[in-house]
């Protein structure tokens, strides 16, 4: 007999294997918004609990980039685990049209792909572009949980686009004594209007929010700064970074991308989502390559820090850097939460 996918904190496990069983043969369209499936809480638990069981099973291939034009592309990443708990094939497609921004569409679309690895039968087919959005803000909300003092007060975000209310609501959620949000974008537009949609939400119990259009001054006041950007000129200056912040770099993909500068990094206690930032983030490629710091200088993978095989913070001076790049990794556990919960809110 097939296995059956393990249900996530289930409290009738039963009922919801019955639901597991009958929906193998008519694969879900979960259409419905993934807020009302999964919370930046509960995928940050996931992350958690499940990478440091699981991640090591998780086969994931170097994602395949297919030029449809000179300005398009479609990417495919597949990953697909061995172990018994996450019985799962998964698959995100992702198209690239940067010339969308012109007929006022995003330049990125996505969709995520769930099988059953034992049969190989379609389960799931979910929004891959919030989905997205949620596993990337979230293993920065972990990171930060992790790197960033316990007593951070303010947080300071660069960029106001989709991803940035994502990750306001991360650190949110894994720093729970956050107190006020700044928020800062090029067009200074933008982080107003982002403040104003988060301010004075029953949720955030309390914490203030604002915007500023002085880049440098913020900076010297975050105990975490997050950037999302795609800028290919340093935006974090690390003279300005205070003593004991937690500097979370998520915009960069390629070597001519970077959040900061070298100063930063040479400051920092520098840590990695996984193995491939060190050979795709511009931060790093550029520091490794100018000698800032070399690679046996990383302090270690998110999966290292959760496990507890490498050091984080050591005091309350330290100013940590977290740099992700995302993996296949974590979009099979993110598209497995909201699946199983999905199905288990639905029986």
């Amino acid at each position: 007999m097939a296995s059956k996918p393990n249900p996530i904190n289930s409290e009738n496990p039963q009922n919801t294997n019955a639901n597991l069983s009958s929906s193998i043969n008519s694969p879900i369209f979960i259409s419905e918004s993934l807020h009302s499936i999964v919370s930046h809480h509960s995928l940050i638990r996931h992350f958690h609990s499940s990478l440091p069981t699981v991640s090591s099973t998780i086969n994931n291939p170097i994602r395949q980039n297919y030029p449809l034009s000179p300005s398009s592309s479609l990417l495919l990443m597949p990953s697909w685990s061995s172990s018994p708990s996450l019985p799962y094939i998964g698959v995100k497609l992702v198209t690239y049209f940067p010339q969308n921004s012109t007929v006022n569409l995003p330049c990125v679309h996505a969709n995520y792909v769930l099988f059953n690895s034992t049969t190989g039968q379609p389960l799931a087919s979910v929004d891959g572009t919030v989905l997205t959005l949620y596993r990337t803000a979230c293993v920065s909300g972990l990171a930060s949980k992790i790197l960033a003092r316990n007593d951070s007060k303010v947080l300071v975000m660069i960029g106001a686009g989709n991803l940035a209310p994502h990750l306001i609501k991360a650190h949110l959620a894994a720093n729970p004594s956050l107190q006020k949000v700044i928020i800062w974008n090029r067009t200074i537009e933008k982080a107003t209007d982002l403040a104003e949609n988060l301010r004075g939400r029953d949720e955030y119990n309390g914490v203030c929010f604002e915007s500023n259009e002085s880049l440098e001054e913020i900076i010297e006041l975050g105990d975490i700064v997050s950037c999302a950007t795609n800028s290919e000129v340093p935006l974090v200056k690390g003279e300005r970074l205070k003593a004991g912040a937690h500097l979370d770099l998520v915009g960069s993909f390629t070597h001519t991308m970077k959040e900061c500068d070298d100063e930063a990094i040479r400051r920092g206690r520098v840590y990695v989502d996984n193995e491939a930032a060190l050979m795709e983030a511009g931060e790093l490629v550029g520091a490794f390559e100018r000698g800032v710091i070399g690679k046996e200088d990383v302090g270690g993978n998110l999966v290292e820090l959760i496990k507890g095989e490498r050091v984080g913070r050591r005091n309350s001076e330290d100013i940590t850097v977290f740099k992700s790049v995302g993996s296949a990794v974590v979009d099979i556990l993110a598209a497995q939460l909201v699946y199983e919960t999905y199905l288990k809110n639905r029986g």
